[in-house]
């Protein structure tokens, strides 16, 4: 590994960060996650692209894009906010988590001196949306915790032209991080795993408590971001049915019966290969569970054509939103939100956008 010095000279990526503090001895603490990393002089956080230079806390990462690609917002997964709308997603290198199963791992755990990336500005990225004809830009595939000033700018300057900014979220940014942040984000997916067990985030992520996720969810709720909740059913030893009423249950009593829930479906990848696919049959029990908890929206993902894609009215059952994957197919609510047949007023914001949901896959770079 390369000395601090190195990488920090080399410029491109290279800012001062945000949210930090001095301490004695040329150390420095940072308090943009809730890792709140006491970082020694020419060491990197745990997420390997802040590093302390000289008594300073530096990003590695500013600009040093991974991937910018056009989606739709279902894959966010976001099924109630812009239904139908297209986002530009943009991503870098890093995260503050260590999961051992996680499908974007080859930008993911990159960290210090193999940092990498295409290097852009806020204005590219801004200027890439509008050129697409996108609603809004995702900060997404890796975790954008660790992207912060840069998600921070362009989200800044994205507002003022119009667009909105959504991100998906490990949910371990700190309250000072969404207060920060909060006049300029619009909404969040905050993915869960394992149904928040203590034990499995130990295990698995190398995170020691995710109870911090419920404080960072407390503060975006009150910033009023749009929210909506995945949980990843990890077979075996992550899927009991204990945790999933927990996490349904303080989503209940938290954010509300109508937040979206998305039980994710596991595939194997990055160091748990020998771990199968989710069996649907599970993913449907534990659908079953949140429901009983009193959520009134709970779907599968990763489950292309099953009946739990869709959206129906919580009050007389009726199809509202059919979808086959990430993409709509028929959208039956009035413009005024309601269902067309019983008036039940749906939780859903902002206006369908149905001319971007036959969109294709497009990368930027």
């Amino acid at each position: 590994m390369e000395p601090v010095e190195k990488v920090v000279k080399r410029k491109h990526g290279v800012r001062e960060a945000r949210l930090w503090e001095p301490l004695p001895n040329n150390r420095v603490k940072c308090n943009l996650c809730h890792r709140r990393c006491i970082i020694a002089e020419n060491r990197y956080g745990v997420c390997g692209v802040r590093a302390n230079y000289k008594g300073k806390l530096y990003t590695l990462v500013y600009g040093l894009l991974t991937a910018a690609n056009v989606d739709p917002i279902e894959k966010k997964p976001l099924m109630h906010f812009y239904p139908g709308s297209s986002v530009l997603s943009i991503s870098t290198a890093g995260c503050n988590f260590f999961c051992q199963f996680c499908q974007n791992w080859t930008i993911s755990q990159i960290r210090y001196d193999s940092v990498y990336g295409n290097p852009a500005t806020p204005e590219d990225v801004v200027k890439w949306a509008l050129e697409t004809d996108s609603d809004g830009i995702s900060y997404t595939y890796n975790e954008p915790t660790v992207f912060f000033e840069f998600m921070y700018d362009t989200a800044k300057l994205a507002k003022k032209h119009g667009l909105f900014n959504t991100m998906v979220t490990n949910g371990y940014m700190t309250p000072e991080a969404v207060d920060e942040l909060g006049p300029y984000m619009d909404a969040a997916t905050v993915d869960f795993k394992g149904g928040g067990n203590k034990e499995f985030y130990r295990k698995f992520i190398f995170v020691p408590d995710p109870e911090k996720i419920f404080e960072t969810l407390q503060a975006m709720k009150d910033k009023g971001w749009w929210i909506e909740i995945t949980n990843l059913v990890v077979p075996k030893y992550g899927d009991k049915k204990e945790d999933i009423k927990k996490l349904a249950r303080w989503i209940v009593e938290n954010l509300g019966p109508e937040t979206p829930l998305h039980l994710l479906r596991f595939h194997p990848d990055y160091k748990m290969i020998d771990v199968p696919p989710t069996p649907v049959e599970k993913l449907e029990e534990l659908a079953r569970v949140a429901e009983e908890e009193g959520l009134k929206h709970v779907y599968l993902g990763n489950v292309p054509g099953h009946p739990k894609e869709h959206t129906y009215c919580p009050r007389c059952g009726a199809l509202l939103i059919k979808r086959y994957g990430f993409y709509i197919l028929e959208y039956n609510i009035t413009k005024d939100g309601r269902c067309p047949k019983c008036g039940y007023k749906v939780n859903i914001r902002g206006e369908f956008r149905g001319k971007k949901s036959s969109l294709h896959w497009y990368s930027m770079i």
